[in-house]
């Protein structure tokens, strides 16, 4: 009786040492795991996708426009803004001079960005989890609770950043308190009304 317990106590923590650690809850005041892996939205790109990429190597890695008919801007060929044909639901890429500055995630997108954050999560949880490297401005539309908050890993510090190899992410805080947008990539992620 005694081996098949050991026996059975052995498989148990052999099949638990493969196993990854279980990931805490997302309640207030915890912020979500931070993930290192390929489908996860950082401030160099997501996926095959790379800032800095031409626009014909983003149309390579992940299709054309999934809607051709629609204009992202008042000058595409200046700037665009598109949901590539094979990009994952609610992710758009901003395109300007024929090269991905940045990637966006909207309505409906259910990545997270290498820290745990997504649309929907509360705005109270990023700040927390970036501590002092969260640069939180007022939003330009709504009253507070809305506001944006900037991270800049690369080349980037508080106020306006023009720096074109800086990297960052933002996140575009509603009036509830939660991320409606999130931007990864160059100074293109502190545009709020897009192309225009």
């Amino acid at each position: 009786m005694i081996r098949p317990l050991l026996l059975a106590s052995a498989a148990l923590a052999l099949a638990a040492c493969g196993s990854p650690d279980p990931t805490p809850t997302s309640g207030p005041g915890s912020a979500p795991a931070a993930s290192s892996g390929t489908d996860v939205l950082t401030a160099e790109g997501f996926g095959p996708l790379r800032v800095g990429m031409t626009r014909a190597e983003v149309e390579t890695a992940l299709g054309a426009d999934s809607s051709s008919g629609s204009a992202g801007g008042p000058d595409p060929e200046s700037c665009d803004i598109f949901h590539p044909a094979r990009a994952p639901r609610g992710l758009t890429v901003m395109i300007e001079g024929g090269v991905l500055t940045s990637i966006w995630l909207g309505d409906g997108s259910p990545l997270k960005t290498d820290r745990g954050f997504g649309v929907g999560d509360e705005a109270v949880a990023i700040k927390a989890a970036y501590g002092t490297n969260a640069h939180v401005t007022p939003h330009k539309y709504a009253d507070a609770p809305a506001e944006y908050i900037m991270t800049w890993g690369v080349g980037g510090m508080s106020g306006y950043v023009q720096n074109p190899d800086a990297r960052g992410i933002a996140y575009h805080i509603g009036p509830d308190g939660r991320v409606e947008h999130v931007a990864a990539g160059g100074p293109s992620i502190q545009y709020v009304e897009g192309c225009s």
